[in-house]
């Protein structure tokens, strides 16, 4: 198993390396304030999720809210892409694109938003129920919530990046759902994707170690069936192979002495 290797934040360059960066107070602060900001936008949109929403007026919000709080949409841009947030229905597993399009009751719906305060990047998703929605889908919803916060719990120092994925991973199986291995979580901070890959299916002690000053995402996707997934001829929305439905959640945390803080906690 390859190494990892580590680096003062403040050291290292405002890119990403394969180095881990080990952030400080200043660090921590940043993305308190900017994971607040970030669990606060998806607060705000809740009373908008409802029958009958375009889902490019949802993504019109973030980008107000973002800009009313002196900050930006990460995403806005990134590699091409023109919106300010991922709205992802259904048996869409991640980075749909905002449209023209309806929610319909009965939907559930992921919205992940990064804005970039002071050069922080707070990075979060959550799922949406649309009115009344069937129970298999209710209960996929809350397992995926269930199984991101078993793989937090594990986010201690001395323990390894792939004991998150092994909480993970065992509590969907205990439900039967695919865990997603086509995309994962990252390191963050005042690059938007860093060092290291969280993956969610993993061997509990494989990994780099968890220490100090790291953050990162947990962003668990979980299928009803397979965790195949493909990409649409858009080149950003991923769908369920099996047209099964997908649920998500995401917060962005960071390794403290004694555990960790969840930086996008909701208010």
């Amino acid at each position: 198993m390859k190494h990892a290797t580590y680096i003062d934040a403040a050291l290292a360059p405002i890119e990403r390396t394969e180095a881990i960066k080990l952030h400080g107070p200043d660090g921590f602060e940043g993305m308190r304030k900017a994971g607040r900001l970030a669990a606060d936008m998806l607060d705000r949109l809740k009373p908008h999720v409802v029958p009958g929403a375009r889902t490019d007026a949802l993504d019109a919000m973030v980008h107000e809210m973002a800009l009313e709080a002196g900050a930006r949409p990460a995403s806005l841009g990134y590699h091409g892409f023109t919106h300010s947030c991922c709205i992802s229905i259904n048996q869409v597993v991640c980075h749909g694109i905002p449209s023209e399009r309806t929610l319909k009751e009965g939907d559930i719906v992921n919205i992940d938003v990064t804005p970039i305060l002071d050069g922080w990047h707070g990075d979060t998703s959550r799922m949406y129920m649309v009115g009344e929605v069937p129970l298999k889908a209710k209960r996929l919803v809350e397992v995926s919530y269930e199984a991101m916060m078993r793989g937090i719990e594990q986010a201690q120092p001395g323990n390894r990046l792939g004991d998150i994925g092994h909480a993970i991973e065992r509590f969907a199986a205990k439900h039967r759902y695919g865990v997603v291995r086509d995309f994962c979580g990252h390191g963050l901070g005042q690059v938007f994707h860093d060092a290291p890959d969280v993956v969610h299916a993993a061997r509990a002690g494989t990994g780099p170690e968890l220490r100090p000053g790291m953050f990162f995402t947990v962003e668990p996707m979980l299928n009803i069936g397979g965790p195949g997934v493909k990409i649409l001829e858009d080149g950003w929305t991923a769908v369920t192979r099996d047209r099964t439905l997908s649920a998500q959640f995401e917060h962005s945390i960071g390794i403290t002495e004694t555990g960790h803080e969840i930086f996008t906690a909701p208010g």
